[in-house]
């Protein structure tokens, strides 16, 4: 058994958070071993805190959000979808704000910088979740299913399928032989452009930009709701291509899927200890992905 892990040294990352538009800096640290991973919103008075734990989580509406007390963090699944793959069981995130930076909409910018620093061993041992019995979360009227079941290794055999003829059904199997900083971590949030005007309408994504999500358009534009798009993201020509808002080329064919496993690798992470199972997710989101890591959870605690 392997003994847990933190960062070696400090890394910074500065810019907006995707839904709030507040610029953030936010500060990883090492932290003592048994400790988890946990939040500090050092812009607020007393400097709460907040531990990254399934129980925690109060929102999965477009993100995931944890919250214990006055302190509150959104948008946390990247950052623990990079520390929690690449090694790191220990660490105290500071943010001077309620949402964590969206970069470049995926986990590339983190995971290059936990790299770069490395990570440190600690005196304690890693703590193992080894699963025994099948357990499921569903939501049958959307298609959505998340298993886990008895394995000796992790793994996780994700597939997503939207009925959409652009992108297609897309499926990744992840092992712990991947690797999570070239095959994964690169890969950007997306949305469907139906779905822009109504976020926008809600307040959300107004740190968004084209630069920071795949955009998936299904229908043929008009030229009024294309300039609208080119004014609500400040470009002055944005065309379709191949289903696609042509802003940049996808990084894989299949970036689509490998950024919900991107997503779900954060999200079980709230789990708190490392997964020994098979994870089955079809077409997962956060409220499915936080709420399998807390059925684990509960049967930690029985």
């Amino acid at each position: 058994m392997s003994n847990q892990r933190t960062l070696a040294a400090p890394i910074t990352f500065s810019g907006k958070g995707l839904h709030t538009g507040e610029l953030v800096t936010m500060t990883v640290r090492p932290a003592e071993a048994e400790s988890g991973i946990i939040f500090r919103r050092t812009d607020l008075k007393g400097t709460p805190t907040v531990a990254a734990l399934a129980h925690n989580v109060c929102d999965t509406s477009r993100g995931t959000t944890i919250k214990d007390g006055k302190a509150k963090v959104s948008t946390i699944e990247h950052i623990m979808s990079a520390l929690w793959t690449l090694g790191v069981d220990n660490a105290l995130v500071d943010i001077d704000a309620p949402e964590t930076p969206i970069m470049d909409g995926s986990a590339r910018e983190y995971a290059s910088e936990i790299l770069r620093v490395g990570t440190v061993e600690q005196g304690a041992p890693r703590r193992y979740f080894e699963v025994e019995e099948a357990c499921a979360y569903e939501i049958a009227k959307k298609g959505v299913k998340v298993e886990v079941l008895p394995a000796e290794e992790f793994t996780i055999d994700i597939t997503v399928d939207y009925n959409s003829s652009v992108v297609g059904v897309q499926n990744f199997l992840y092992t712990e032989a991947v690797d999570y900083t070239a095959e994964i971590s690169p890969c950007r949030t997306f949305v469907f452009l139906h779905e822009i005007e109504l976020l926008l309408k809600l307040g959300l994504i107004k740190g968004g930009s084209v630069e920071s999500a795949i955009v998936v358009v299904e229908k043929p534009i008009s030229e009024g709701t294309r300039k609208r798009i080119c004014k609500s993201f400040g470009k002055e020509n944005i065309e379709v291509e191949r289903g696609y808002l042509n802003h940049q080329p996808l990084r894989f064919d299949n970036e689509i899927v490998r950024h919900k496993l991107l997503d779900i690798l954060g999200d079980l992470a709230l789990l708190g200890r490392r997964i020994k199972g098979r994870v089955v997710a079809v077409r997962p989101g956060h409220l499915a992905n936080t709420q399998t890591a807390l059925l684990l959870e509960k049967k930690l605690a029985e």
